[in-house]
């Protein structure tokens, strides 16, 4: 049950984001749902595979490749569907930080109910 909020909630929040953001389409909450769901797994596979071999880039950088590489997901993910689009990195980049920004909130909202 956990696990459909959260994914639930993340597509909210892809919602979200798409909706205050001008240069990010999302066409319904079913695609948002679906571009979450690929954004979190593009995360946890090819996202960890890259933090995995740019370390020394990102203990230099403090941490800011990290983010990057989550920005470069969103944009893959832009690229897979023809539902969700971005309009260039820095649509993505202010995507990925306020996704980032809401998933915060509502896991500190979530988790403060149980």
């Amino acid at each position: 049950m956990r696990l459909i909020i959260e994914i639930l909630l993340m597509g909210v929040a892809v919602a979200v984001a798409a909706y205050l953001l001008p240069g990010v389409v999302v066409d319904g909450f079913w695609s948002a749902i679906i571009a979450g769901v690929l954004i979190a797994l593009a995360n946890a596979t090819i996202g960890t595979i890259l933090r995995i071999l740019t370390f020394p880039i990102n203990f230099l950088t403090l941490g800011l490749m990290s983010f990057v590489i989550t920005v470069l997901m969103v944009l893959l993910v832009d690229n897979l569907m023809d539902s969700f689009n971005t309009n260039g990195f820095i649509s993505a980049l202010l995507f990925a930080l306020l996704l980032s920004v809401l998933n915060m909130i509502f896991s500190a909202v979530s988790s403060d109910r149980n």
